[in-house]
């Protein structure tokens, strides 16, 4: 499976940007699908993701302003993101996860295929 992340941008701070994530040489079907994101000079943290059994799981400090979204008929998963706050300036990665269950959705080892990201600039 091939992941393509695309939607980054520059954005001012309160702004919203969706972000997609386009997979190919397979489909999101019965796997799970998470958004990471790596801000410089830290490490990849998880934001939010599906899991196989389709719960959904947010980062703190995104919940209720970023929501995940997938079509499993376009193979396609977004990320609304509103309210953007500096602090979430980052490269955006997509994530697919045969394997990933509810306890570790948050786990960037538990998935398999990656995207290359996307930046997301926020200005304050």
């Amino acid at each position: 499976v091939q992941l393509q992340a695309c939607g980054g941008g520059l954005v001012q701070a309160g702004g919203s940007l969706r972000l997609s994530c386009a997979a190919s040489g397979g489909t999101f079907s019965r796997k799970a699908v998470g958004w990471f994101r790596q801000a410089p000079g830290m490490e990849r943290s998880f934001v939010t993701g599906i899991n196989r059994s389709g719960g959904i799981s947010y980062e703190d400090s995104v919940k209720g302003r970023f929501t995940i979204s997938r079509d499993n008929a376009a193979n396609t998963v977004y990320l609304q993101m509103n309210s953007l706050r500096p602090e979430d300036t980052a490269v955006y990665y997509c994530a697919v996860g045969p394997s990933v269950i509810a306890s570790n959705v948050r786990s960037p080892t538990a998935y398999t295929y990656w995207g290359l990201g996307t930046l997301v600039t926020v200005s304050s």
